[in-house]
């Protein structure tokens, strides 16, 4: 079952600058797809597209049976819809807690439950609830990015680049994260300049170029397919 579907989908950040060229994307429910291809060819632009910061001028994108094509962030995120920007995804000098509150404000009276349900999931957070955010580490940043979407109790989870700019072991427990969270039935869509770790973690796979569709398939087959590993991965 397909809880976000997207369709011959065109936008850019201006009408002269169509940055995805009719591009198609499927998320099954309980599934992690992960988005990747080179630098430019639109992986970004599309998680952006789907959450409504940008805006397309043609082709459709439907949550959960219901079109969300020019509808607002707020009322997306309200229909289950979380999203993670690769930066500027914290509030620097608010502390763990506010920044939770932040996240979960599009339903107040629900914030304090939630907030509890983040901090089990993610002990360091409750350790350093009185911190702020800018005192984090690269990892704990992340972790606490997830947290904030995790406060709307997500369907569909967008994450662009969450490992950018971690070391390997940081990285490595982020991945860690992002599967038990999955793995309790939130759809997961990930746009990772790490493909291959990508890859491991993900059921299926959209390689991008030039902003159309390139390839798409099960993720261990684009993993192991050796010209995608030559021209994508690194050899």
């Amino acid at each position: 079952m397909s809880v976000l579907s997207v369709s011959g989908l065109v936008a850019g950040y201006s009408a002269a600058d169509e940055i995805l060229k009719q591009v198609g994307f499927e998320l099954q429910a309980g599934e992690i797809a992960c988005i990747i291809g080179p630098n430019g060819a639109g992986k970004s632009t599309l998680l952006k597209a789907i959450a409504g910061l940008v805006k397309s001028s043609k082709g459709s994108v439907v949550l959960n049976g219901e079109p969300i094509n020019g509808r607002a962030p707020r009322e997306i995120t309200r229909l289950g819809l979380a999203y993670v920007p690769q930066e500027h995804n914290v509030f620097p000098s608010m502390t763990i807690v506010e920044n939770l509150e932040m996240g979960g404000y599009v339903e107040p009276g629900r914030i304090a439950a939630r907030m509890d349900n983040v901090m089990q999931r993610f002990p360091v957070l409750q350790r350093k609830r009185s911190q702020a955010a800018r005192t984090l580490s690269g990892g704990e940043r992340q972790i606490l990015a997830m947290g904030m979407a995790l406060m709307v109790e997500p369907k569909v989870l967008l994450l662009d680049e969450p490992s950018a700019g971690l070391s390997p072991v940081a990285a490595h427990r982020l991945f860690e994260d992002i599967r038990a969270i999955n793995r309790e039935g939130v759809a997961i869509a990930l746009v990772e300049q790490n493909a291959s770790d990508a890859l491991d973690i993900s059921d299926r796979a959209y390689i991008l170029v030039d902003g159309r569709n390139h390839r798409t398939g099960i993720a261990s087959d684009i993993a192991n397919d050796a010209e995608i590993r030559r021209v994508f991965l690194g050899g």
